[in-house]
């Protein structure tokens, strides 16, 4: 029979076939033992799961080759559904320069959607990973740029964390220098934070917590879906806070121009008399208004200073009245879509800076910049005599009534120079006593010497001590019948009022002529008048008092007392903002310190916060900041860190605040006190800048909160910041309300319940309307 060839007849295998045998068990032991290997050496990724406080550095890399084919062969929709269930897991990239981990790469990006994950790698040859290689710094750019719920609750945490992983990348830094420009944009603002947190609040202060609100889209489709998804829920939450607060565009007569507490026709319409402007004063509605103001058409952001000073645009002032009667003037003309300011006035037609010179001619003891700071303008037109005292260091706060001048005022603060609405009426200005170091008025039309003098005793009333009042007015230089009655009545009041006359001077160019006048720094002639006319107010009237309080016809006393307030002349500028007035020494502080400690530490703790944090970190373009409002401003520290850029700053004393307006004067800044409960006495789109430190904590006990937003929305310009420093409660419901306007919450800090935003107005409106009452005429 046929035989196979390895067979022998007895039936047993040849000792060929049992080599054979023995090589195969042999061979399949050996893939055993390497399976073994590759089993108890490599496990599954996502066997062992991280919380998020992880991080890659506490990760040991594992060798590439083991799961690059496993990885290459996994189904992105089994991976996915893996993610679903284990969030937290993370994910480990290991790239082999192979043609199989390029295919791997390939489904790495798709197997990566709706996934937060930290990329662990092991350093490899330079340019192999084509960008994917540093997972820490792909993690950071995605913590950067969510938007995420979990981000915003737990903000602290996870930039805490960023801080010591940015810590961490310093030391790798000069390994890793070939980056996307995304990472070094994450870079950099992480860097932003972690110096912000330090200085934002001194030491001894809070340290804070920074985080961006304002984010873009991820390098990563896994960001790109979670950010499409957090902003449908915060469209869908900002929409619930558009119906919850109920935003409206105001419904009035005067349009885009609309003052609540200056247009109040109800009011107005009831006044049994205005002989004493009455109905240029402030009548504020029972219920403030929580409406927006509409914005004139074609109106874009301002032009920048110094620019600013000559020309703006016109639609953002659609007004030409003051053209039309003023031009001749060099007040304001028209050209084409810009008004122009030639830098005249009715006194001054050639201009500004001659005027300027030509007083300190006629008196150098009055030291434009140097003895001479802070000035008061009465009826400054469209306020170009103040707009150039910069160019001399004086700063001049500037006022008119709103009345048939059409917008002098908005032209003034349109143009960047310090203004406020108000009128020589039946309340004293809101200003303290003695703290004017010069009055001027330039044909203000005011009738100083009618009922006693009570209008040029309430500049007594603000003009310090030794301070001068230059009137520059027809009756000074005119001889007519009108003029020559005038100027002998003014003599007769000045002389009696002790103020000394020190020089009539005559301007050739512009055929004027200016009275200087000084306030006495003594009661020697007040107790030597033959008769008490005008008579001397009483021991028990407060001068300082100044909010909605009647004028009186009646003159103060002079403080003589050296230890107390207006008997010493400040000193010079700019010595004069950096040094704690002498009168403070028996006091004590605002913040419960001995006064001058108070004033000190205030001032340090502003340069730092300012220098290091606000001019730096907060991400705010200074080029276009010009006006600025401090809203409580307490010892003026923060004007005073700004004192070396251009601008000018309003500081504001809260009416139920410390009254330490006295000592920002003397610091040689200025302000006013104000009611953040009513409307302040500005046009709307008046400044680039407002600041609120521990204001709103304190309006919520007796303010709608809803009203105060709607007036810094006033206010306000397109585009301007918002600055709020407050407690956490506080700023919660400020940044939902502000939300609710679509404005833009550019920045967060936090820490032990006290914070900060700093927000960007929009240009949005309501396309609702709400008719005021009060405000249709």
């Amino acid at each position: 029979m046929a035989m196979g060839k390895y067979s022998r007849v007895d039936g047993k295998k040849s000792s060929t076939y049992g080599l054979t045998i023995t090589i195969v068990l042999l061979l399949s032991l050996c893939l055993v033992g390497a399976w073994m290997f590759m089993s108890s050496s490599s496990a599954p990724a996502n066997s062992v799961g991280y919380s998020s406080s992880d991080t890659a550095k506490d990760v040991e890399p594992v060798t590439k080759n083991d799961l690059s084919k496993e990885e290459g062969d996994r189904d992105p929709k089994n991976f996915s559904d893996e993610k679903k269930e284990e969030s937290e897991a993370v994910t480990e990239n290991n790239h082999v320069n192979t043609d199989s981990e390029n295919s791997a790469e390939g489904n790495q990006v798709d197997e990566s959607s709706g996934e937060k994950s930290e990329a662990v790698e092991e350093k490899k040859e330079s340019d192999d990973s084509n960008g994917d290689g540093d997972g820490e710094k792909e993690k950071n750019v995605k913590e950067v740029e969510s938007e995420s719920d979990e981000a915003k609750q737990k903000e602290k945490t996870q930039l805490e964390e960023s801080t010591e992983e940015n810590k961490s990348e310093d030391g790798n830094g000069n390994e890793e220098k070939s980056e996307e420009k995304s990472e070094e944009s994450a870079s950099e603002i992480e860097e932003i934070t972690e110096k912000s947190n330090k200085d934002v609040f001194p030491a001894g202060d809070q340290a804070e917590i920074t985080k961006e609100s304002s984010t873009g889209d991820g390098a990563w489709s896994t960001q790109l879906v979670e950010s499409q998804n957090e902003k449908k829920a915060q469209q869908s939450s900002i929409s619930k806070d558009q119906s919850s607060y109920g935003w409206k565009t105001c419904n009035v007569t005067a349009g885009p121009d609309y003052i609540p507490c200056l247009d109040n026709w109800q009011a107005i319409k009831k006044l049994h008399t205005t002989m004493h402007y009455e109905h240029r004063e402030r009548h504020c509605p029972e219920e403030t208004p929580h409406c927006l103001v509409s914005l004139p058409d074609g109106y874009k952001r301002s032009i920048k200073w110094p620019k600013s000073r000559e020309k703006i645009w016109y639609n953002n002032v659609p007004h030409t009245k003051l053209a039309e009667i003023k031009g001749h003037q060099n007040w304001v003309k028209m050209s084409g879509e810009h008004l122009t300011f030639p830098g005249g006035g009715t006194q001054f037609k050639n201009g500004a800076l001659h005027y300027i010179d030509f007083i300190q001619q006629s008196h150098p003891a009055i030291a434009w910049g140097n003895r001479t700071r802070v000035i008061l303008d009465v009826g400054c037109g469209v306020a170009s005599f103040g707009g150039y005292l910069f160019e001399r260091d004086v700063l001049a706060l500037s006022f008119a009534p709103k009345d048939e001048h059409e917008a002098q005022v908005q032209f003034a603060l349109e143009r960047g120079i310090p203004a406020m609405l108000n009128v020589m009426g039946t309340k004293r200005l809101p200003f303290p006593s003695s703290v004017f170091d010069l009055i001027h008025c330039a044909r203000c039309r005011v009738p100083w010497h009618i009922e006693g003098g009570k209008l040029l005793l309430e500049l007594n009333r603000a003009l310090r001590p030794g301070g001068f009042f230059v009137w520059s007015a027809t009756p000074v230089y005119r001889k007519n019948e009108e003029d020559s009655g005038i100027w002998k009545a003014m003599s007769k009041l000045t002389k009696a009022m002790c103020w000394k006359l020190v020089t009539i001077k005559k301007d050739k160019l512009n055929e004027v002529g200016a009275a200087i006048y000084q306030k006495p720094t003594s009661n020697k002639c007040y107790n030597k008048r033959p008769q008490n006319d005008p008579p001397l107010c009483k021991d028990s009237d407060d001068q300082n008092a100044a909010w909605n309080v009647p004028l009186e016809a009646c003159m103060h006393k002079v403080t003589e007392d050296s230890s107390k307030r207006g008997a010493v002349w400040p000193n010079m500028w700019p010595e004069r903002v950096e040094t704690a007035p002498e009168w403070l020494d028996s006091q004590e502080g605002v913040y419960g310190k001995p006064a001058p400690e108070d004033f000190t530490a205030d001032q340090e703790k502003w340069k730092t916060i300012v220098s290091k944090s606000y001019l730096n970190d907060m991400g705010i373009d200074w080029s276009n900041v010009r006006n600025v409002m401090d809203m409580r401003a307490v010892y003026g520290g923060f004007a005073a860190a700004l004192k070396d850029l251009k601008l000018w700053v309003m500081n504001v004393v809260p009416v139920d605040a410390p009254d330490t307006l006295p000592i920002i004067y003397e610091r040689g800044l200025f302000g006013i006190y104000h009611d953040w409960c009513e409307s302040f006495n500005t046009y709307l789109r008046t400044y680039d800048l407002l600041h609120a430190d521990h204001l709103f904590s304190t309006l919520r006990k007796r303010c709608n909160l809803v009203s105060v937003m709607a007036e810094i929305d006033r206010i306000l310009r397109p585009q301007g910041t918002f600055i709020i420093r407050d407690d956490m409660e506080t700023l919660g419901e400020v940044e939902k309300m502000v939300k609710s306007m679509k404005w833009n919450v550019k920045m967060t800090q936090s820490k032990d319940n006290e914070g900060l935003l700093s927000i960007q107005k929009s240009w949005w409106r309501p396309a609702e309307t709400e008719t005021i009452k009060s405000a249709i005429a």
